[in-house]
């Protein structure tokens, strides 16, 4: 599949660093012929203050101040799903890194080859991964949000409202008929104004349904045998 676009973040307090990472990753991506952005940070909450998410990260485990694993973890905490790559120096110890879902890991000096095949790996990571994403278009920024992400998404005038799991909210001008067509089977329109991820569903009753994140949502009388129907599929699915 195709990649729209790669966002990328490169953080690191050595300014000759941050700028070496960020050529050599800059070089990689041209090689691999994918459109991409990349925007340097000399500190993890300086790349916290930004927002927004990015498909990969080079973050620098040593930094004055918050490290590169305290930032991962906080990108985890709210949300988060982007690649990180962590930059390392030889010695230290990098188990921390299972907790924070790390993609790889390089260690410095860097090895060109190796930050190629890493490169090489993380885009094919995120061409497979792009399967299971929606692009959301506001204005002209746009946003790749992962089907998974997203418990419900509903209409309210002329706006898709996508609530995600993590507690965010993402809203751009479109028709939900338009966002029911881009997802999978794993989602249900339980009601002319909601579109619901069944993965997330915990019940259905007196004309709503549960969340497990607290939230209920109506499900129309009309559609509630069908909505039984989908969700024990579903689960089957699951649950093979």
């Amino acid at each position: 599949m195709v990649i729209d676009m790669i966002t990328c973040a490169v953080c690191d307090d050595e300014p000759r660093m941050l700028e070496a990472l960020t050529a050599r990753l800059t070089a990689a991506l041209e090689e691999q012929r994918v459109p991409f952005r990349v925007e340097g940070f000399s500190s993890g909450a300086a790349l916290l203050e930004r927002g927004g998410d990015f498909d990969l990260l080079l973050l620098d485990i040593r930094m004055e101040g918050m490290d590169g694993m305290e930032t991962a973890r906080r990108l985890r905490r709210r949300g988060d799903r982007g690649l990180v790559i962590f930059v390392t120096v030889l010695g230290e110890l990098v188990f921390d890194a299972f907790a924070v879902e790390a993609f790889d890991y390089l260690l410095k000096p860097l090895d060109g080859d190796r930050f190629r095949r890493v490169i090489d790996r993380a885009v094919r990571a995120l061409e497979r991964r792009d399967n299971g994403r929606i692009l959301v278009q506001r204005g002209t920024v746009r946003r790749i949000v992962p089907l998974a992400d997203i418990t419900y998404g509903e209409v309210l005038g002329r706006k898709v409202y996508l609530h995600l799991r993590s507690g965010g909210l993402v809203d751009y001008y479109e028709k939900l008929e338009n966002l029911e067509r881009q997802v999978d089977g794993r989602f249900f329109r339980c009601h002319r104004s909601y579109l619901v991820n069944l993965d997330f569903v915990l019940g259905c009753g007196g004309g709503r349904v549960t969340l497990s994140q607290g939230a209920e949502i109506p499900v129309s009388r009309l559609r509630e045998r069908d909505f039984t129907q989908a969700l024990l599929l579903r689960m089957r699915e699951r649950d093979p």
